[in-house]
């Protein structure tokens, strides 16, 4: 009876290794990829959402003395920043009130494994920045308001 039983837990283990261990060890792949891209995606989405509200509208700090967003320039920087920081990323949005600018990305990722049913995954970033009031870009031609002593 005792030789007989010995081959038992290797045919077990020759049975549970592909069945039960290997679709865990792909889907924790999967997740760990998912979960990096998401993360590099939320990094770009910051960057562009910074570099967007580095954008002064010139003509109405000129004009009223306010320091605003020019829109339109600061959709070109996100998009233009999004594109080379993260080149399978697209800008969803891109909105600026005052002095905040809020930039919204989407991504489909593609599992690697394909363990679950569904072959891609779609993640969604958002950012915000905000142009203070005296801080001047050492690249900027704009003269931003100081005071002298």
């Amino acid at each position: 009876m005792i030789g007989r039983q010995r081959g038992q837990v290797l045919a077990f283990f020759a049975i549970v290794l592909p069945i039960i261990l290997l679709p865990i060890a792909a889907y924790a792949v999967d997740a760990a990829f998912v979960s990096t891209r998401a993360a590099w995606l939320q990094e770009a989405t910051a960057q562009a959402a910074e570099a967007a509200a580095q954008q002064v509208d010139v003509a109405a700090l000129r004009s009223r003395s306010v320091l605003t967003i020019d829109l339109s320039t600061a959709r070109g920087v996100a998009t233009q920043a999004m594109a080379e920081l993260e080149p399978g990323a697209s800008v969803e949005s891109v909105v600026a009130v005052g002095t905040l600018v809020t930039v919204t990305t989407r991504e489909v990722v593609t599992l690697p494994f394909n363990f679950v049913p569904v072959g891609a995954v779609q993640l969604n970033a958002r950012a915000s920045a905000r142009l203070v009031s005296g801080y001047d870009n050492p690249s900027s031609r704009l003269p931003l308001p100081t005071s002298t002593f």
